[in-house]
C-alpha cells in the first residue's frame, strides 16, 4: 500500500506558496480532502502515558522534559502504567500513547540506577516491557513515540506496538544553532529525526510525524519540512498522518515571552501542507491548542483531531484541556463533517495489516476494528447478551450528505445501485446512517405495511460431522473441531420424526433441517430424511438443505443438479435455506471456506431450485474478514439472480457470532459487525433489494430482543422462525436462546406499534387450528442425540 500524494499543487515555487491568497489555498486544501476523506473527520480515544519526563534534551519551549529530583522516581511503575491503561480501556478507549524524553540514561546516572532497579540496561528496553503488558493486560493498542531511535529500537518497539511517532519539528538545521530554540538538544538535529522517520520506512512501521510551527523558522522552513516528509513517504508509504502543530508559550521556559504564531499562520500551514502532501494523506491539528477554532481548521483541510483523551491529560500541553467529545462532536457536524473514532493506525495500513504489523499484534487490531478500519464504538458483539447502544440521532442543523440523499432517491425508485454506491451507504454514519435506515423504514412501510411476519418452526440439525473445513463454524466435528463446545451426533431417523410430531403439536408448520456433511451421507440419505418427516407429519412443511447438501447428494447418485432437486421434492422438500452463502464474493470464499462451493456454484444450485419450482431464501454472513465492497457484491448477485428467477422469499442477514469460532479464536477475524453495520445491513438490504426482494428477515437468535428492535425500524419486516431447539448459532457462542416463543413475539412485534402475523414458510397465512396450537406453551421433550457411527468411507472429492 502506497498513500499517493499530490504533484499538482497551486504552485510548488516557494514564492506562490508563500504568498498566496489564504482562501484561495484552503478552498484547494479543503476540496482535495473531501475528494477522498469524504464527511469523516476521525479523532483516537487514548489515554497518555507518560513513562518518564526525564529527557537528556533541552529544549526551550518545554515543559515535559523535567530533570531527577531526589526522592522521586524518574519512571512509572508497571503497576502505574497499568492503572492508566484500565481507566482508559473502561473508558472505552482504544489507544495507549507512549510518551517520553530522549534517552534520559545517556545523560543522568540517576535514569541508569532506576533502570537496572527495574530490570533494565534502556529506556527503550523498559518501555518495550510496559507496552507488551499494556496490550495484554488491557488490550489497549500501543502507539509509541519515543524520541530518535535506530533500526534495532524500532524492531524492539514493533514487536508491542501497531504505530510508532516522531515531529519532525523543524527540518531547519539553523534551529539548532546557538540562540536556536533546539540548541544543546542532539535529538532535534533535523538529520537524526528524518534518519529515523527512514529507518521506520525501512522496517514498514505505520508513522506518525509533522512540524511544529511557531519556534522561529520562515514559511520557507515549513514548506522544506513538509516536502521533506513527503519525499521520505513516496520512498517507503508508512507516514500515516503529519500532524501541524502550533507552538504555545508556556511559562517557565526560555521562549515564554516569545510570540505564538496566529491563526492565520496556523491555517496557512495546514492548507500548503493538504496541497503538497495529497489528498490521502491525514492532517492533524490538535484541537486542544486553538480552542474555539475547530471549524476554521476542518476549513482549511485537516480531517483529524488526533489522540483525545477522557482519563488522561495533554502532558505536553498540561495547559489545555482536551474538548469535551460531544461538544467536539456538534462543531464537527457543524462543519458538515462526522466524527468517527479510530485505532493508533489509519484504515489504509489496518486494511494491508501483513505488510504493517508484527503478527502476534494482529488479533489485537482485528478485536478493536469494524469493517471499515476504524475503530469499533461499543462492548456490543453479535450473540452476546449487552445491550447495543443505537447511534446518536442527528442534532438540529445537520444535514445527510447530498450523495447519500441521492442514492437513497435511486435506491427507493428502483434503479439499482452500482457496488460503488452501496458500498458507500455501508459507510453511513451520524446523520447520514439516520438518514439512511429512516429511507429504509419509509420504504418498508410503503411495501409491507406496519406487519411483521413470523414463522412457528423448529430446528432439526440432524448431524454435527463434516468433513468440510469452513473456519467460522463452531458446529460441526471433524478431525480440526474436537476442541469445539458439544459432542459429535448423528441423529437417528426415529428421533428426527419424534422431533417433526412434537413440533407438529406445538404448533409448527415448519421443520428446517440441515446438518454437516457428513462423509458418510448420499442423495439417498436427504431423501429419506425428507421422507421420514412426511410419513411422521404428512402437513409439515420441509425447509431443508443448503445448496452444499444438495451438491453432495447430487455428487454421490452422479445424477445432475437440476434432477437430484426434482428427487427432493418429489420426497416432500418444500423450500431450500439459502444458507452456505457466507459472502458471495470468491475473493473472500477462497479464505473463509476455500473447500466449500464457489460463489457461482452457489448462484446456479440457487437458480436450479427456483427453475424447478422450489423457493427459497437468501442469507449473508458478516463480520469476520470482508470488507463492505464484499457486501456489496453479495447484494448485486442475490438483486441480478432475484430479477431473473423471482424464486427468493426473503434476505436474511446473518452477523457472525465470533465467540468460538475457529478464525476467531485463532486470531483471524473480527468480532462480528459492530451494531451500527448490522442495522446498515438491514436498511441497505432493503433498499438495494427494491423492488425484486420484499421481505427483510432479523435474527433474533443473533441480536437479541434489543437489536431486534432496532432493526425492524430500519428496514426489516420479519422476524424469521421461533427456531425450537436451535443449535448452530447456540454453538458459537451466543447468549439470546434456543427459542421465542410464539406469544412472546408477539408481545415484542406490539411495543413497537406493529402488528404481528403468522406466516407460514412462503409468506402465505396459517390455519386458525396451527395458530391455536402455537399458543400452547409445554416444555419440550428432551433431545436425544445419537451417537455417530464409524464413518466408512471418505467424502468425494466431488462431494
Amino acid at each position: 500500500m502506497n498513500v499517493a500524494i499530490s504533484d499538482e499543487p497551486i504552485s510548488l515555487e516557494f514564492g506562490n506558496l508563500v504568498g498566496a491568497e489564504l482562501d484561495a489555498l484552503m478552498t484547494r486544501a479543503a476540496s482535495l480532502r473531501d475528494g477522498f476523506h469524504g464527511r469523516i473527520q476521525s479523532y483516537s480515544p487514548k489515554v497518555f502515558i507518560p513513562l518518564t519526563h526525564l529527557c537528556r534534551d533541552v529544549c526551550h519551549y518545554c515543559t515535559f522534559a523535567r530533570p531527577p529530583k531526589r526522592g522521586e522516581t524518574g519512571y512509572m511503575t508497571i503497576d502505574e502504567v497499568l492503572t492508566v491503561a484500565r481507566a482508559g480501556a473502561a473508558a472505552g478507549c482504544t489507544e495507549a500513547l507512549f510518551t517520553l524524553g530522549d534517552k534520559p540514561e545517556l545523560r543522568y546516572g540517576a535514569a541508569r540506577d532506576e533502570l537496572a532497579r527495574l530490570g533494565h540496561e534502556t529506556t527503550f528496553s523498559y518501555l518495550a516491557e510496559a507496552a507488551g503488558l499494556v496490550l495484554k493486560e488491557t488490550g489497549l493498542l500501543p502507539h509509541i513515540n519515543a524520541g530518535v531511535m535506530g533500526a534495532d529500537d524500532i524492531a524492539l518497539l514493533k514487536r508491542v506496538s501497531v504505530s510508532q511517532g516522531l515531529m519532525l519539528e523543524s527540518a531547519s538545521e539553523r534551529l539548532s544553532q546557538k540562540g536556536g530554540p533546539h540548541y544543546g538538544s542532539p535529538d532535534k538535529l533535523p538529520s537524526r529525526r528524518l534518519e529515523t522517520i527512514r529507518l521506520a520506512g525501512e522496517q514498514s512501521v505505520p508513522f506518525t510525524s509533522g512540524i511544529l510551527i511557531g519556534i522561529g523558522e520562515t514559511r520557507e522552513e515549513r514548506i522544506e519540512s513538509i516536502l521533506a516528509l513527503r519525499d521520505l513517504h513516496r520512498q517507503y508509504g508508512h507516514i500515516q498522518e503529519v500532524i501541524i502543530q502550533n507552538f504555545r508559550a508556556k511559562p517557565g521556559t526560555r521562549m515564554a515571552d516569545a510570540p505564538e504564531p496566529d491563526l492565520n499562520e496556523l491555517l496557512w500551514t495546514i492548507a500548503v501542507a493538504r496541497i503538497l502532501l495529497g489528498a490521502e494523506m491525514n492532517i492533524q491539528a490538535p484541537p486542544n491548542l486553538s480552542p474555539g477554532e475547530y471549524g476554521v481548521l476542518i476549513e482549511a483541510g485537516i480531517n483529524d483531531w488526533g489522540g483525545i483523551s477522557p482519563v488522561t491529560l495533554d502532558h505536553v500541553n498540561p495547559e489545555a484541556p482536551w474538548p469535551h467529545l460531544e461538544a467536539l462532536r456538534r462543531e464537527t457536524a457543524s462543519a458538515g463533517k462526522i466524527l468517527t473514532a479510530r485505532l493508533p493506525i489509519y484504515p489504509a495500513y489496518y486494511h494491508d495489516n501483513p505488510r504493517w504489523q508484527d503478527p502476534a499484534l494482529i488479533p489485537r487490531i482485528l478485536q478493536s476494528a469494524d469493517s471499515h478500519g476504524w475503530g469499533r464504538n461499543d462492548s456490543w458483539a453479535p450473540g452476546i447478551a449487552v445491550t447495543p447502544i443505537a447511534p446518536a440521532k442527528a442534532g438540529p442543523g445537520e444535514r445527510p450528505d447530498p450523495i447519500v440523499v441521492d442514492l437513497v432517491a435511486k435506491a427507493v425508485s428502483g434503479a439499482g445501485l452500482d457496488e460503488g454506491e452501496i458500498t458507500t451507504l455501508f459507510g453511513a454514519r451520524g446523520v447520514d446512517f439516520e438518514y439512511v435506515t429512516d429511507a429504509a423504514n419509509r420504504l418498508r412501510t410503503k411495501i409491507n405495511g406496519d406487519v411483521v411476519t413470523y414463522a412457528v418452526n423448529r430446528n432439526i440439525n440432524y448431524t454435527n460431522i463434516c468433513g468440510y473445513k469452513c473456519r467460522f463454524c463452531a458446529f460441526s466435528k471433524g478431525k480440526t473441531h474436537e476442541a469445539l463446545r458439544g459432542v459429535p451426533y448423528d441423529l437417528d431417523l426415529s428421533e428426527v420424526a419424534r422431533r417433526a410430531v412434537e413440533a407438529w403439536d406445538l404448533g409448527a408448520t415448519e421443520v428446517c433441517m440441515q446438518g454437516g456433511i457428513h462423509p458418510d451421507y448420499t442423495g439417498e440419505t436427504y431423501i429419506e430424511l425428507c421422507r421420514t418427516v412426511k410419513r411422521a407429519v404428512p402437513d409439515m412443511h420441509i425447509h431443508a438443505f443448503s445448496s452444499l447438501e444438495v451438491q453432495q447428494g447430487a455428487a454421490t447418485l452422479a445424477m445432475p443438479v437440476a434432477d437430484y432437486l426434482v428427487r427432493l421434492k418429489e420426497a416432500g422438500l418444500g423450500t431450500l435455506p439459502g444458507t452456505a452463502a457466507e459472502i458471495l464474493d470468491d475473493e473472500i470464499r477462497d479464505t473463509l471456506c476455500h473447500d466449500k462451493l464457489n460463489t457461482q456454484e452457489w448462484l446456479d444450485i440457487m437458480e436450479a431450485a427456483h427453475k424447478v419450482g422450489f423457493h427459497t431464501t437468501a442469507t449473508i454472513m458478516f463480520g469476520h474478514i470482508e470488507e463492505p465492497k464484499h457486501w456489496a457484491r453479495h447484494l448485486l448477485r442475490i438483486r441480478a439472480l432475484q430479477a431473473r428467477t423471482g424464486g427468493f422469499t426473503e434476505f436474511v442477514p446473518l452477523p457472525f457470532v465470533h465467540m468460538e469460532a475457529p478464525m476467531y479464536l485463532k486470531g483471524t477475524a473480527r468480532k462480528g459487525p459492530t451494531f451500527r453495520e448490522t442495522v446498515l445491513m438491514h436498511a441497505v438490504a432493503r433498499l438495494a433489494l427494491n423492488p425484486v426482494l420484499t421481505n427483510i428477515q432479523v435474527s433474533w437468535v443473533k441480536l437479541g430482543r434489543e437489536g431486534v428492535r432496532v432493526c425492524l425500524e430500519a428496514g426489516a419486516n420479519d422476524m424469521g422462525g421461533t427456531l425450537m431447539n436451535e443449535s448452530i448459532s447456540r454453538a458459537a457462542g451466543t447468549e439470546h436462546g434456543q427459542e421465542l416463543p410464539p406469544l412472546e413475539m408477539e408481545a415484542l412485534i406490539r411495543s413497537l406499534g406493529r402488528t404481528p402475523r403468522q406466516r407460514n414458510t412462503v409468506y402465505g397465512p396459517v390455519s386458525d387450528e396451527r395458530h391455536a396450537a402455537g399458543r400452547v406453551a409445554e416444555e419440550l421433550t428432551p433431545i436425544i442425540l445419537t451417537p455417530p457411527k464409524p464413518i466408512r468411507r471418505k467424502q468425494s472429492a466431488n462431494a
